[in-house]
């Protein structure tokens, strides 16, 4: 079982080192690349004040967090939620950082989160697959065509909900949600799907060097950054 975990942290700041601390934790859960619904969602009273531009990000104010619990009343829970799983996460370093500090401030030792978790960091995946373009979360939304008029403002759960759609696409979800679909369609929980048989034995197979096999992906992925997405 592929066991992933999406993950997104709102905080008073910017920088835990300045004492800022997590205000949400959002997260869902994926097995074998299919969102389960099992979520693990929570507010936290941070005990400080929130920045204003944190705030103008997040909206979530003091007020609001003043009657939520303390992480240290769910920091067990958190951790045995996330054990074994492999972390999808926009901007990695961000958020461990602030569940490392998190952490660290407990009165008893717990592990930290590359102690629990392995942590992929999706930010990374999509400058390696898009050098030199945003790659914001908004703007990884428009170039794969995933709908986020929602996100009028920051929140950890509706963008972890996003992020694992982001993900999905980027690596390559779709093939694996209309295989998906195929297998429901033939087990009898939809219309059921009927495939034409194909006599190929008489069809000829050419075969191309290596070269040419090369020329041929890299124009394929030329098209798709032209087009923002493709269907191969």
């Amino acid at each position: 079982m592929n066991r992933q975990i999406v993950l997104d942290t709102e905080t008073t700041g910017l920088e835990p080192t300045q004492g800022h601390r997590i205000i949400e934790i959002g997260c869902v859960e994926l097995v074998n690349r299919r969102l389960t619904g099992n979520t693990w969602h929570h507010y936290f009273n941070p005990d400080r004040e929130i920045d204003a531009g944190a705030f103008a990000v997040h909206g979530l104010s003091n007020e609001f967090l003043s009657d939520k619990p303390r992480f240290a009343e769910l920091a067990d829970e958190f951790l045995d939620y996330i054990r074994g799983a492999e972390l999808i996460i926009h901007n990695a370093p961000f958020d461990v950082g602030f569940l490392n500090h998190e952490l660290s401030l407990l009165d008893e030792p717990r592990p930290r989160i590359e102690e629990v978790a392995q942590v992929l960091d999706t930010l990374v995946l999509a400058r390696q697959k898009h050098p030199g373009q945003k790659n914001t979360l908004d703007a990884l939304c428009k170039r794969y065509d995933i709908d986020n008029s929602a996100r009028t403002l920051h929140g950890a759960l509706l963008d972890s909900e996003i992020l694992a759609d982001v993900y999905l696409m980027m690596t390559g979800g779709q093939t694996r949600l209309m295989l998906d679909a195929e297998e429901d369609a033939e087990v009898g929980h939809g219309e059921a799907v009927h495939r034409a048989r194909v006599d190929a034995s008489g069809l000829a197979v050419w075969e191309v060097d290596a070269e040419a096999r090369e020329a041929h992906q890299a124009y394929l992925e030329f098209l798709a950054e032209q087009a923002g997405k493709a269907a191969w």
